[in-house]
Formats: structure tokens, sequence, C-alpha cells
């Protein structure tokens, strides 16, 4: 450590090292300016970030590889290239690792951290192998060996297959990222098959790479066999509601029976679909309240959807008269209330009926279509209320109420 500290020194004493150190610096000076120029030009989508990112290592490790070149044809003696060459990858790496990580990860608070955590310890690899530390802290780390099974794996094994799986998640996250990116531009799609080929490309990524990177580790996979027959079997007894759910969901996704925006009533709830997943699917009803509804609810039981086909949806209101009342010329009176309201679809026109024959009174029914369901009908119920009552009263119309006749017997 002595010695190797002593040789440094002694190095920035000779002037062609200097003039190295100062060549380095201009190189790395005219990279940046040119990644400068380079960010300015390069726009669009993840893909071009990524490149914005890279701009400045990769034309540092051009502009220095041709002064290796150069440097080399010449006879030039150099010390200080190699290591500024491989710092500049590791700054590369850091930056793809975070971009990776940020694209796979948008909204998750600990990637700021990310970054400077990945730097930090990427930036500690390069300073302990520069001082020649790193290899005789891989080479204690490989001494370990665990036994696992009918392998045999060494503690800097198990450090590497970490990192490879790891880095390999990140990757296939990121990759899932732009595929499902391309899929939602496609016009051609509609959005449900956009979601499930997005979330199936996902889970395939994240497959192949835990694969890969347990793979890389020096496992043997045929081992997994007996994990994967017991964890079909706690999948078709203890995770069967879950796993139900998860089929559901895609077949919900892939027969588009139901889609984001439609207004949709399974039992006693309902409201606009917000959002379909995988295991539930959200409701937001017209007060505001959100409901989560299993897949498999909306699969196996009866669903009113009225957006499937046509959004048209018929608005009733219902009103007693009295039985001395001319029906005849109540019912007009309500068609004609029921065409005011801005809402009111003229085609089909409104219509009244005589629904039926009560205690109090005789029932009457006016029924209108509205196209824009998801706005509720509340609104529109009491409008039309308040308008009958208003009509009515003009009209002289009387509307009953329950009477109740007491007599009293044998009284004291």
């Amino acid at each position: 450590m002595n010695s190797l500290l002593a040789d440094v020194l002694s190095l920035f004493q000779q002037p062609a090292a200097l003039r190295e150190l100062g060549m380095i610096g201009v190189l790395l000076v005219t990279a940046a300016l040119f990644a400068r120029g380079v960010r300015g030009q390069i726009k669009g989508n993840a893909a071009a970030s990524g490149m914005r990112q890279l701009a400045f290592p990769l034309l540092g490790v051009l502009l220095l590889s041709i002064m290796r070149f150069v440097a080399h044809h010449n006879a030039w003696p150099l010390h200080f290239v190699a290591v500024a060459v491989q710092l500049l990858w590791a700054m590369a790496g850091i930056r793809m690792a975070v971009f990776a990580v940020q694209h796979a990860f948008p909204k998750a608070l600990w990637v700021r951290s990310f970054g400077r955590n990945i730097a930090a310890l990427v930036w500690c690899g390069v300073a302990l192998d520069l001082v020649g530390i790193l290899p005789e802290m891989i080479a204690w780390l490989d001494g370990f060996v665990i036994p696992l099974g009918k392998s045999h794996i060494t503690l800097w094994g198990v450090f590497q297959g970490v990192a490879s799986v790891f880095g390999s998640l990140i990757v296939a996250l990121w990759l899932g990222g732009v595929i499902e990116a391309r899929l939602m531009q496609a016009s051609g799609l509609d959005s449900s098959v956009q979601v499930v080929l997005s979330r199936v490309a996902k889970a395939l990524l994240i497959l192949v790479s835990i694969l890969v990177g347990v793979e890389l580790v020096g496992l043997d996979l045929t081992a997994l066999s007996v994990f994967s027959g017991a964890l079909g079997v706690g999948l078709g007894l203890g995770m069967q509601k879950i796993a139900s759910n998860y089929v559901s969901g895609f077949i919900i996704l892939l027969d588009r029976s139901i889609k984001i925006g439609n207004l949709i009533q399974v039992g006693n709830e309902r409201g606009e679909v917000l959002n379909i997943t995988t295991r539930y699917t959200v409701l937001r009803a017209l007060t505001g309240a959100h409901f989560i509804v299993p897949n498999e609810v909306l699969v196996g039981s009866v669903v009113q959807n009225d957006s499937f086909v046509d959004p048209k949806t018929r608005v009733a209101v219902q009103v007693q008269v009295a039985y001395g009342t001319d029906v005849e010329r109540v019912l007009p009176i309500l068609e004609e209330i029921g065409r005011k309201p801005e809402r009111v679809r003229q085609e089909p026109a409104p219509q009244a009926y005589l629904v039926s024959f009560d205690e109090s009174g005789m029932t009457l029914e006016l029924g209108v279509w509205i196209a824009d369901p998801g706005s509720g009908t509340l609104g529109l119920r009491s409008d039309l209320n308040r308008a009958v009552l208003q009509r009515f009263r003009e009209e002289g119309i009387e509307i009953p109420f329950p009477q109740r006749e007491v007599r009293m017997l044998n009284p004291a």
C-alpha cells in the first residue's frame, strides 16, 4: 500500500505524467462540450433520454481511446488513461442503472436515493480495484463454500448472483416499460388488449430475468421442480380465490365486455370503471366513493353495463293522481314536461303511461331517454319531479296521499 502511494507520488513528479493528465483534462472538457451539443439535438422518447445520459462518458471513452491509439503507435508512455477510461465506463454503468430504475419505478420515492447509493458503491469498487484491494477481497469471499444440495456455491458467487438477478430485473422492468409505452401508443389496438399484452410482456421478462440470474449463480434449476410442484398445490388449495381473480382479470381484459370508462352495476355497487387490474376492478360511484370489486365477481355474476353497446339510458319518475282525475288530459302534460330538460333526448320521445291502480290513487310514469348516464340521474329526477309538482298545482291536478278514517266504537 505504501509502495503504491509512493509510486503514484513519483509519477506526479514526472513531466510526461503531468502532460498526460493535462491532455486527459482537455479531452474530457472537449467531450463535455460535445455532449452538451449532442444532448440538445437528441429529443424524443425514453430511449432518446437514455442516450442523452450516456453522451458524456461515451464521448470521453472515444476520445481517450484515440489518444491511447496515437500514444501506442508513437511509443509514448501512458499511466492514467486506462484509469480514466475505467472511471468513464463506471459512470456510464451508473447512469444506465439509475435511468433504468427511474423508468421501472417512476412513482417510487426510494429511486431518488438509489442513484447516489449505486454511484457510491461503484466508485468504491473502482477505488478498491485501483489500489489492489479488490482482488484480495474477491479471493477471500471465493474461499467460503456454501453447500446447497448437489451444488456448491461460494460467498462471492452469492454476491454475483444477487447482483445479476437485481440487474436483470431492472433491465426487464425497463424493457417492460418501453414495451408498454409503445403498446399504449398503438392506435390499432383496443385499450384492454394493450393492458393485457403489456402485463404479459412484463411477467415474461421478469421470469426470464430471474432464471438468467439464478443460472449465473451456478444453481441447478432442475432442483426447483419440487418447489414448483409444491407451489402448484398451494395455488390449488390455499390460493384458489386469488388465482381465480387473476384468471378472471385476464378474461375481462381479453373479451372487452367491461372497459375503462364504462358505467356498470354489479350487485348493489354502481359506478364508472376507473381501472382494471389482473386481480380487481376499481369503480367510482356517483357519490365519489370508490369500490374495489374482485374480478371473480364480475365474471361470475350478472353485470349491468350501461355503456356496453349504446350509452342511451331510460330514466323514469312516477306520480299518483286522484281517481277522479282525467288521465287522458294528464298524460300529454307529463310528456310535455319531459321534453323540457336539456339532457333529455327527443328521439325516442318522452312517453307517459298509466302504470297501476293503487290504494290511494292511480300511478302514472314518465319515461325519458338520456345519452350521458355517467353524469348521474338524481338531478334529472329532481328536476322532473319539481316540474310535475309545479304544473299539477297550476292545472289543479290533485296528488293524493294516504288517508285513514278512525271510528270510535262504544265510546265511554
